[in-house]
């Protein structure tokens, strides 16, 4: 017999080898630790608003790409129809060693077209880095409106040829 030749040292030292494969084989089927996705709102208009200096071309440029992103955007099946509030609650430019971080912190408010109520809430910080001053303002409002289009679902507008 085969199994008699082999030592008691030698299948101990298996032991671990063959328990591991065991254990590999049965986490093989689980399910994947993916999040459901998240409500789809049917964003219909845009309102940006800071109280803390940010330029007038930064919300201008905001709501700018924001309002196009949303004419973009076709949705089937969504959870209700909404309003984006966005607060840019703090804008600074020219920090750093070289003066070339600009950043600002955004909190955005989704509100219920039919009741008014917020129904959901997003807050993120936003930096880029640039020297030029002239598209310190546009680089960040892209940005922001980026981070605003992913978290809800909104379509990058194609560009005019």
């Amino acid at each position: 017999m085969i199994g008699s030749k082999i030592s008691f040292s030698t299948k101990v030292r298996l032991l671990p080898a063959l328990a591991a494969c065991v254990l590999l084989s049965a986490c093989y089927h689980m399910p994947p630790l993916n999040p459901p996705p998240g409500p789809v709102y049917d964003v219909r208009s845009v309102t940006v608003v800071s109280a803390n200096g940010a330029s007038p071309r930064l919300l201008s440029e905001v709501s700018t790409r924001v309002n196009a992103a949303i004419a973009a955007t076709k949705r089937a099946v969504t959870e209700g129809a909404v309003a984006l509030t966005i607060h840019i609650t703090q804008s600074e430019r020219a920090q750093g060693y070289e003066k070339n971080r600009n950043s600002a912190k955004v909190d955005i408010d989704a509100s219920a077209i039919d009741t008014g109520s917020v129904v959901a809430v997003n807050s993120f910080e936003s930096t880029t880095f640039s020297a030029d001053s002239d598209a310190i303002d546009d680089l960040m409002a892209e940005d922001i409106a980026a981070r605003i289009r992913a978290a809800y679902g909104l379509t990058a507008p194609r560009p005019d040829n």
